[in-house]
Protein backbone atom coordinates (compact mmCIF):
# COMPACT_ATOMS: atom_id res chain seq x y z
CA UNK A 1 0.00 0.00 0.00
CA UNK A 2 1.24 3.47 -0.42
CA UNK A 3 0.15 7.07 0.08
CA UNK A 4 1.15 10.30 -1.72
CA UNK A 5 1.88 12.50 1.22
CA UNK A 6 2.51 15.50 -1.02
CA UNK A 7 5.07 16.70 1.15
CA UNK A 8 8.84 15.30 2.95
CA UNK A 9 8.03 13.25 5.97
CA UNK A 10 10.34 13.59 8.98
CA UNK A 11 8.52 10.72 11.11
CA UNK A 12 6.43 7.46 11.34
CA UNK A 13 4.25 6.21 14.37
CA UNK A 14 1.38 3.54 14.45
CA UNK A 15 -1.43 3.56 16.72
CA UNK A 16 -0.72 0.85 20.13
CA UNK A 17 -3.98 -0.68 19.17
CA UNK A 18 -5.97 0.53 15.93
CA UNK A 19 -5.06 0.43 12.35
CA UNK A 20 -4.22 4.36 11.74
CA UNK A 21 -0.67 5.80 10.98
CA UNK A 22 0.76 9.03 11.61
CA UNK A 23 3.40 10.89 9.99
CA UNK A 24 4.83 14.42 10.06
CA UNK A 25 5.88 16.70 7.66
CA UNK A 26 8.35 18.90 6.50
CA UNK A 27 5.55 21.77 6.21
CA UNK A 28 4.41 21.00 9.85
CA UNK A 29 1.50 19.42 9.17
CA UNK A 30 0.53 16.15 11.21
CA UNK A 31 -1.36 13.44 9.03
CA UNK A 32 -3.46 10.49 10.37
CA UNK A 33 -4.75 7.50 8.21
CA UNK A 34 -7.05 4.61 8.76
CA UNK A 35 -5.31 1.25 6.87
CA UNK A 36 -6.26 -2.03 6.56
CA UNK A 37 -5.20 -5.02 4.63
CA UNK A 38 -7.49 -4.84 1.66
CA UNK A 39 -8.24 -1.41 1.03
CA UNK A 40 -6.76 2.18 0.38
CA UNK A 41 -5.71 3.94 3.09
CA UNK A 42 -8.07 6.88 4.38
CA UNK A 43 -6.60 10.09 5.48
CA UNK A 44 -9.19 11.05 8.80
CA UNK A 45 -6.98 13.73 10.37
CA UNK A 46 -4.57 16.60 8.62
CA UNK A 47 -3.33 19.37 10.71
CA UNK A 48 -0.89 22.03 10.74
CA UNK A 49 0.85 21.31 14.31
CA UNK A 50 3.55 23.98 14.16
CA UNK A 51 5.01 26.52 12.36
CA UNK A 52 8.18 24.70 11.05
CA UNK A 53 8.56 21.27 9.72
CA UNK A 54 7.19 18.68 12.03
CA UNK A 55 10.45 16.51 12.68
CA UNK A 56 8.79 14.15 15.67
CA UNK A 57 5.45 12.75 15.66
CA UNK A 58 4.51 9.21 18.53
CA UNK A 59 1.33 8.62 19.99
CA UNK A 60 0.63 9.07 23.45
CA UNK A 61 -1.94 8.54 25.96
CA UNK A 62 -3.25 5.09 24.90
CA UNK A 63 -3.29 6.15 21.71
CA UNK A 64 -5.80 9.24 22.36
CA UNK A 65 -2.69 11.90 21.30
CA UNK A 66 -0.36 12.57 19.06
CA UNK A 67 2.39 14.40 20.36
CA UNK A 68 4.85 16.10 17.85
CA UNK A 69 8.05 17.99 17.66
CA UNK A 70 9.30 20.76 15.66
CA UNK A 71 12.35 23.02 14.59
CA UNK A 72 10.28 25.85 16.28
CA UNK A 73 10.78 24.64 19.40
CA UNK A 74 7.64 23.52 20.61
CA UNK A 75 5.93 20.26 21.87
CA UNK A 76 2.02 19.78 20.43
CA UNK A 77 -0.14 16.79 22.29
CA UNK A 78 -2.91 16.84 19.48
CA UNK A 79 -6.62 15.06 20.21
CA UNK A 80 -6.86 11.64 17.84
CA UNK A 81 -10.39 12.04 17.43
CA UNK A 82 -11.12 15.95 17.02
CA UNK A 83 -7.77 17.31 15.62
CA UNK A 84 -8.10 20.04 18.30
CA UNK A 85 -4.45 20.87 20.20
CA UNK A 86 -5.09 19.85 23.90
CA UNK A 87 -2.04 21.23 25.42
CA UNK A 88 0.93 23.32 23.69
CA UNK A 89 4.76 23.91 25.08
CA UNK A 90 6.44 26.64 23.60
CA UNK A 91 9.85 26.33 24.33
CA UNK A 92 10.00 23.03 25.10
CA UNK A 93 14.07 22.91 24.76
CA UNK A 94 16.23 25.93 23.75
CA UNK A 95 16.46 24.91 19.65
CA UNK A 96 15.34 22.42 17.42
CA UNK A 97 13.43 19.61 18.81
CA UNK A 98 14.10 16.42 17.03
CA UNK A 99 12.95 13.28 18.66
CA UNK A 100 10.65 11.63 20.93
CA UNK A 101 9.89 8.42 22.04
CA UNK A 102 7.27 6.59 24.76
CA UNK A 103 9.03 5.84 28.20
CA UNK A 104 6.54 4.71 30.56
CA UNK A 105 2.62 5.16 30.41
CA UNK A 106 3.37 8.48 32.13
CA UNK A 107 6.96 9.65 30.74
CA UNK A 108 8.12 11.02 27.30
CA UNK A 109 11.31 11.77 26.03
CA UNK A 110 12.77 14.56 23.56
CA UNK A 111 15.83 15.31 21.96
CA UNK A 112 17.15 18.26 20.26
CA UNK A 113 19.86 19.48 17.79
CA UNK A 114 22.15 20.73 20.61
CA UNK A 115 22.79 17.42 21.95
CA UNK A 116 20.24 17.66 25.03
CA UNK A 117 17.33 15.04 26.11
CA UNK A 118 14.87 15.82 28.18
CA UNK A 119 11.94 13.82 30.19
CA UNK A 120 8.36 15.16 30.87
CA UNK A 121 6.24 13.37 33.46
CA UNK A 122 2.74 13.44 32.61
CA UNK A 123 1.66 13.51 36.05
CA UNK A 124 3.86 15.62 37.71
CA UNK A 125 3.32 18.16 34.38
CA UNK A 126 6.72 19.28 34.06
CA UNK A 127 9.84 18.28 32.66
CA UNK A 128 11.64 15.75 35.51
CA UNK A 129 15.14 14.89 34.10
CA UNK A 130 16.71 17.41 32.00
CA UNK A 131 21.02 15.66 30.32
CA UNK A 132 22.93 18.12 28.74
CA UNK A 133 25.00 15.52 27.48
CA UNK A 134 26.13 15.30 23.62
CA UNK A 135 27.81 18.25 21.14
CA UNK A 136 25.43 17.26 18.66
CA UNK A 137 22.28 16.71 17.69
CA UNK A 138 19.89 14.00 18.91
CA UNK A 139 19.65 11.39 16.05
CA UNK A 140 17.62 8.60 18.39
CA UNK A 141 17.14 7.36 21.88
CA UNK A 142 15.65 3.72 22.79
CA UNK A 143 14.69 2.98 26.61
CA UNK A 144 15.46 0.07 28.82
CA UNK A 145 12.32 -0.39 30.91
CA UNK A 146 13.94 -2.71 33.11
CA UNK A 147 16.79 -0.93 34.07
CA UNK A 148 15.04 2.74 33.74
CA UNK A 149 18.01 3.58 31.18
CA UNK A 150 17.63 5.81 28.03
CA UNK A 151 20.03 5.82 25.72
CA UNK A 152 20.88 8.15 22.53
CA UNK A 153 22.88 8.47 20.20
CA UNK A 154 24.36 11.91 18.45
CA UNK A 155 26.13 12.94 15.33
CA UNK A 156 29.02 14.34 17.65
CA UNK A 157 29.60 9.86 17.28
CA UNK A 158 29.00 9.13 21.12
CA UNK A 159 26.11 6.86 22.78
CA UNK A 160 25.26 8.00 25.91
CA UNK A 161 23.18 6.72 28.88
CA UNK A 162 21.02 8.36 31.37
CA UNK A 163 19.84 6.69 34.42
CA UNK A 164 16.62 8.36 34.84
CA UNK A 165 16.20 6.59 38.60
CA UNK A 166 19.38 8.41 39.71
CA UNK A 167 19.30 11.48 37.38
CA UNK A 168 22.53 11.42 35.75
CA UNK A 169 24.46 10.93 33.04
CA UNK A 170 25.47 7.03 33.73
CA UNK A 171 27.75 6.57 30.82
CA UNK A 172 28.77 8.20 27.36
CA UNK A 173 31.13 6.42 24.61
CA UNK A 174 34.56 7.73 23.17
CA UNK A 175 33.85 9.62 20.49
CA UNK A 176 34.00 8.34 17.23
CA UNK A 177 34.62 9.47 13.70
CA UNK A 178 31.14 8.11 12.70
CA UNK A 179 27.95 9.79 13.24
CA UNK A 180 25.64 7.84 15.12
CA UNK A 181 21.94 7.82 13.56
CA UNK A 182 19.91 5.07 15.34
CA UNK A 183 19.90 2.99 17.71
CA UNK A 184 18.27 -0.64 19.15
CA UNK A 185 18.90 -2.91 22.44
CA UNK A 186 19.03 -6.50 21.29
CA UNK A 187 19.99 -10.10 22.78
CA UNK A 188 17.99 -9.80 25.45
CA UNK A 189 19.47 -6.54 26.41
CA UNK A 190 22.67 -7.42 26.41
CA UNK A 191 23.76 -6.06 23.16
CA UNK A 192 22.98 -2.62 22.19
CA UNK A 193 23.25 -1.71 18.59
CA UNK A 194 23.76 1.55 16.59
CA UNK A 195 24.40 2.93 13.04
CA UNK A 196 26.12 5.41 11.63
CA UNK A 197 26.60 7.29 8.52
CA UNK A 198 28.72 5.51 7.04
CA UNK A 199 26.97 2.22 6.87
CA UNK A 200 28.92 0.42 9.86
CA UNK A 201 26.74 -1.49 12.97
CA UNK A 202 28.92 -0.57 16.06
CA UNK A 203 27.53 -3.16 18.69
CA UNK A 204 28.24 -2.38 22.77
CA UNK A 205 27.79 -5.03 25.74
CA UNK A 206 25.48 -3.82 28.38
CA UNK A 207 27.51 -2.13 30.79
CA UNK A 208 30.75 -1.55 28.79
CA UNK A 209 29.58 1.52 26.97
CA UNK A 210 33.22 3.06 26.61
CA UNK A 211 33.92 1.83 23.09
CA UNK A 212 31.81 -0.85 20.75
CA UNK A 213 32.63 -4.12 21.50
CA UNK A 214 31.96 -5.17 17.72
CA UNK A 215 31.63 -3.72 14.34
CA UNK A 216 29.97 -4.86 11.25
CA UNK A 217 31.48 -3.36 8.70
CA UNK A 218 30.22 -5.44 5.55
CA UNK A 219 26.29 -3.91 5.99
CA UNK A 220 26.35 -0.96 3.07
CA UNK A 221 29.06 1.35 1.55
CA UNK A 222 26.02 3.91 2.04
CA UNK A 223 24.64 5.78 5.36
CA UNK A 224 22.21 3.27 7.32
CA UNK A 225 20.14 6.25 8.86
CA UNK A 226 17.21 3.72 10.41
CA UNK A 227 17.33 0.79 12.77
CA UNK A 228 14.26 -1.02 14.00
CA UNK A 229 14.24 -4.15 16.19
CA UNK A 230 12.30 -7.23 14.49
CA UNK A 231 13.49 -10.16 17.43
CA UNK A 232 16.33 -10.33 19.52
CA UNK A 233 18.63 -11.69 16.77
CA UNK A 234 17.09 -9.54 13.57
CA UNK A 235 16.88 -6.01 12.76
CA UNK A 236 15.51 -4.39 10.06
CA UNK A 237 17.63 -1.44 8.19
CA UNK A 238 16.87 1.17 6.20
CA UNK A 239 19.48 3.35 4.36
CA UNK A 240 20.39 5.95 1.87
CA UNK A 241 19.77 4.01 -1.13
CA UNK A 242 16.83 3.50 -0.15
CA UNK A 243 17.03 -0.02 0.56
CA UNK A 244 15.31 -1.80 3.49
CA UNK A 245 17.05 -4.57 4.73
CA UNK A 246 16.82 -7.80 6.89
CA UNK A 247 19.93 -7.91 9.10
CA UNK A 248 21.60 -10.99 11.78
CA UNK A 249 23.02 -9.74 14.70
CA UNK A 250 25.88 -12.10 15.92
CA UNK A 251 26.73 -13.36 13.59
CA UNK A 252 26.36 -10.25 12.02
CA UNK A 253 24.97 -10.72 8.49
CA UNK A 254 22.88 -9.07 6.32
CA UNK A 255 20.05 -12.17 5.87
CA UNK A 256 18.43 -10.41 2.63
CA UNK A 257 17.24 -7.25 1.46
CA UNK A 258 13.86 -7.38 1.88
CA UNK A 259 12.60 -3.84 0.21
CA UNK A 260 13.13 -1.01 -1.48
CA UNK A 261 11.40 1.76 -1.21
CA UNK A 262 12.95 4.05 -3.66
CA UNK A 263 15.90 5.67 -4.70
CA UNK A 264 16.08 8.08 -2.19
CA UNK A 265 16.83 7.82 1.96
CA UNK A 266 14.70 5.91 3.91
CA UNK A 267 13.45 8.63 6.86
CA UNK A 268 11.58 6.66 9.30
CA UNK A 269 10.57 2.52 9.63
CA UNK A 270 8.02 1.78 12.02
CA UNK A 271 5.45 -1.64 13.03
CA UNK A 272 2.02 -1.67 12.89
CA UNK A 273 0.83 -2.75 16.68
CA UNK A 274 0.31 -6.05 15.71
CA UNK A 275 3.34 -6.28 13.51
CA UNK A 276 1.48 -7.26 10.22
CA UNK A 277 2.61 -4.20 8.41
CA UNK A 278 6.03 -2.27 7.93
CA UNK A 279 5.68 1.34 7.56
CA UNK A 280 8.03 3.41 5.58
CA UNK A 281 8.89 6.96 4.79
CA UNK A 282 11.54 8.39 2.70
CA UNK A 283 12.58 11.54 0.74
CA UNK A 284 10.24 10.27 -2.36
CA UNK A 285 6.80 11.54 -0.06
CA UNK A 286 5.50 8.11 -0.38
CA UNK A 287 4.30 6.43 2.72
CA UNK A 288 4.72 2.50 2.16
CA UNK A 289 2.83 -0.14 4.57
CA UNK A 290 4.98 -3.79 3.65
CA UNK A 291 3.16 -7.08 4.65
CA UNK A 292 5.00 -8.47 6.83
CA UNK A 293 4.07 -11.94 6.23
CA UNK A 294 4.91 -11.59 2.34
CA UNK A 295 8.59 -9.73 3.44
CA UNK A 296 9.65 -12.51 5.93
CA UNK A 297 8.60 -15.43 3.99
CA UNK A 298 11.26 -14.56 0.99
CA UNK A 299 13.88 -13.91 3.65
CA UNK A 300 12.86 -17.97 4.81
CA UNK A 301 13.44 -18.79 1.63
CA UNK A 302 16.66 -17.59 1.83
CA UNK A 303 17.91 -18.66 4.80
CA UNK A 304 17.28 -21.97 3.91
CA UNK A 305 18.86 -21.64 0.67
CA UNK A 306 22.32 -19.99 2.19
CA UNK A 307 21.93 -23.21 4.74
CA UNK A 308 22.07 -25.61 1.83
CA UNK A 309 24.78 -23.49 -0.01
CA UNK A 310 27.66 -21.57 1.25
CA UNK A 311 27.77 -18.20 -0.70
CA UNK A 312 31.04 -16.13 0.71
CA UNK A 313 29.25 -13.26 -0.99
CA UNK A 314 25.90 -13.76 1.41
CA UNK A 315 26.77 -10.77 3.81
CA UNK A 316 27.14 -8.40 0.70
CA UNK A 317 24.14 -6.11 -0.95
CA UNK A 318 24.00 -5.63 -4.53
CA UNK A 319 24.12 -1.49 -3.58
CA UNK A 320 24.94 1.88 -5.57
CA UNK A 321 28.85 2.63 -5.07
CA UNK A 322 27.82 6.31 -3.79
CA UNK A 323 30.95 7.89 -1.61
CA UNK A 324 29.11 8.24 2.20
CA UNK A 325 28.46 11.51 3.61
CA UNK A 326 26.28 13.21 6.76
CA UNK A 327 22.64 13.15 5.59
CA UNK A 328 21.24 13.67 8.64
CA UNK A 329 23.50 16.53 10.18
CA UNK A 330 22.61 18.64 7.48
CA UNK A 331 19.51 18.15 7.37
CA UNK A 332 19.21 19.20 10.74
CA UNK A 333 21.15 21.88 11.09
CA UNK A 334 19.95 23.46 8.02
CA UNK A 335 16.59 23.93 9.90
CA UNK A 336 14.95 27.20 11.18
CA UNK A 337 15.60 27.90 14.82
CA UNK A 338 13.11 30.58 15.71
CA UNK A 339 12.53 30.80 19.04
CA UNK A 340 8.61 31.10 20.64
CA UNK A 341 8.41 32.39 23.90
CA UNK A 342 6.15 30.88 26.35
CA UNK A 343 5.64 28.48 29.77
CA UNK A 344 7.10 25.65 29.82
CA UNK A 345 5.82 24.53 33.45
CA UNK A 346 2.15 23.46 32.61
CA UNK A 347 2.38 21.15 29.51
CA UNK A 348 0.51 18.04 30.51
CA UNK A 349 -2.14 19.72 32.77
CA UNK A 350 -4.47 19.06 30.39
CA UNK A 351 -3.44 15.46 29.22
CA UNK A 352 -5.39 13.10 31.72
CA UNK A 353 -4.25 9.46 31.78
CA UNK A 354 -7.82 8.13 30.42
CA UNK A 355 -8.74 4.93 32.90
Amino acid sequence: MEINLGQLAFDIDFHPSQQLVTTGLINGELHLYRYTSDSVPERVLQVQAHSESCRAARFINNGHAILTGSPDCSILATDVETGAAVARLEDAHGCAVNKLINLTESTVASGDDEGCIKVWDTRQQSCCNSFKVHEEYISDMTFAADSMKLLGTSGDGTLSVCNLRRNKVQAQSEFSEEELLSVVIMKNGRKVVCSSHIGNLLLYSWGCFNDCSDRFVDLSPNSVDVLLKLDEDRLITGSETGLISLVGILPNRVIQPIAEHSEYPVEGLAFSHDKKFLGSIAHDQMLKLWDMDDLLQDSTKTLKHQAAVEDSDSDEMDMDNNPPKSKKGTKRKNASKDHVSGSSNNFFADLQMDG
